[in-house]
């Protein structure tokens, strides 16, 4: 036997048993947790095409976009409400409901981006405050008469880089990430009909955040595995 394997084989007990100390101590405790939820819209971001932006809303839950065609109707719209709410950590659960009303606007007038600022007020644990940021793309698909409904249709999409504000409680640290408009599958996206109206909830999860000590357990745990892989493949006679 080769002195590298034995030095290897003879740590490895050791190694094996500290990286998972480490990971366990890093590791967040999992807690029950309720509240409420509020959100407010931010400054929306126009596309390259969006050379006259109309909006309106920024700084409360109801956003519209776009200059009504013809101008007796009505601008597109999204509707953000909160709602109380209770879990468990890394479970899924509601976090309020979208309105979303597609209208016909005008060439130009639309925006690309709209980010919602979503705060998190938990009553237990109690004194928990946090706002987190999170973006929707708006697609507005261009209107052709002769299509069908459906390719008229425009969309709603939840950004998938959730927001990585954090908090802390009892030591560890916490965030909340959108999982998307279903609460079974991933769902990212909803669309109205040109006229229409979609009303969705809005699903989220409270999400643990491994101490680096975790991390880089599991990272040592990863090379000293794919070292013992190659060591054992060396050992193995070739046949030809």
């Amino acid at each position: 036997m080769k002195q590298s394997l034995v030095v290897a084989t003879a740590i490895s007990s050791f190694f094996v048993t500290g990286t998972t100390a480490l990971g366990f101590s890093g590791q967040a405790q999992a807690f029950s947790f309720s509240g409420i939820s509020s959100g407010t819209w931010g400054v929306p971001t126009p596309g390259s095409l969006d050379t006259n932006p109309i909006f309106t809303g920024v700084g409360t839950n109801t956003f519209t976009w776009g200059e009504p065609s013809p101008p007796s109707t009505f601008p597109n719209k999204l509707i953000f409400d909160g709602s109380s709410f209770s879990g468990n950590t890394d479970s899924v659960f509601k976090i309020g409901e979208l309105k979303y009303f597609n209208e016909t606007v005008l060439k130009g007038t639309s925006v690309e981006f709209v980010p919602l600022n979503l705060n998190l007020s938990l009553n237990s644990p109690v004194g928990i405050n946090q706002a987190f940021d999170f973006n929707f793309r708006l697609v507005n698909t261009p209107n052709t008469a002769t299509n069908p409904q459906e390719q008229n249709a425009d969309f709603v999409f939840i950004d998938t880089n959730f927001s990585y504000n954090t908090f802390t409680f009892a030591g560890n640290k916490y965030t909340l990430e959108l999982t998307g408009f279903s609460p079974d599958v991933p769902q990212f996206s909803i669309q109205a009909l040109e006229g229409g109206t979609t009303t969705t909830a809005v699903y989220a999860k409270i999400k643990t955040i491994p101490e680096p000590t975790t991390i880089a357990g599991l990272s040592l745990l990863g090379i000293y595995l794919i070292s013992r892989k190659k060591s054992l493949q060396k050992k193995v006679p070739q046949k030809f």
